[in-house]
């Protein structure tokens, strides 16, 4: 199921054996190499280690009062998981950053994202365009094929497609309308006959 990337911020983690909130999920922790979802940092006043995350692969079910996990067992500290502990450690965060096309044109921020809750990638990115450009497009919609890099500074994505030369152009001489006076060349030679 696609859902967007806001509306598992601040949603509460609740506990299969107390059944209450354990805590509430801060902001995700993303993988700038593929754009997966590989944690959540959470905050809350029950929580004996800062920061906790809550990898996705703990969470049971995903349902709308929250994220539903077994116990407060599950939350993990930066140092418990070194491979959440490198991700963390980057600081990466997709949304305010600016989107460019492969020419170097400027298209925007992201300002929202698409997840898909089977495997946790993201799936689409939401821009913001710049002032100039909203006049005519106020948001533009980025699919991850699109994606051609993640560096420090942007996301690089493929261009525009180039739009095709129009067929009708060399149809069009090809049909001869009966409108039309003949040529010069043809009404002589049909004088000639007579």
């Amino acid at each position: 199921m696609l859902i967007t990337g806001d509306r598992l911020l601040d949603t509460p983690v609740l506990g299969l054996q107390t059944g209450s909130e354990l805590a509430r999920t801060k902001h995700a922790i993303i993988d700038p190499a593929n754009l997966k979802v590989h944690a959540y940092e959470l905050q809350g006043p029950l929580l004996s280690t800062q920061p906790s995350l809550l990898r996705i692969a703990d969470v049971r079910e995903i349902s709308d009062i929250g994220l539903i996990v077994d116990s407060s067992d599950e939350f993990v500290g930066i140092d418990d998981v070194i491979k959440l502990g490198e991700l963390y450690n980057l600081h990466f965060v997709l949304v305010g950053m600016p989107v460019i096309d492969v020419k170097g044109h400027k298209l925007g921020k992201v300002n929202g994202y698409t997840v898909n809750t089977t495997d946790f990638l993201v799936y689409q990115l939401s821009i913001k365009r710049p002032l100039l450009k909203s006049l005519n497009d106020t948001e533009l919609l980025i699919h991850r094929s699109q994606i051609t890099e993640i560096n420090n500074d942007a996301i690089i994505v493929q261009s525009e497609a180039e739009i095709p030369e129009p067929i009708i152009q060399s149809v069009r001489s090809s049909y001869v309308n009966p409108f039309r006076s003949k040529p010069a060349s043809e009404h002589s030679s049909t004088a000639t006959s007579d």
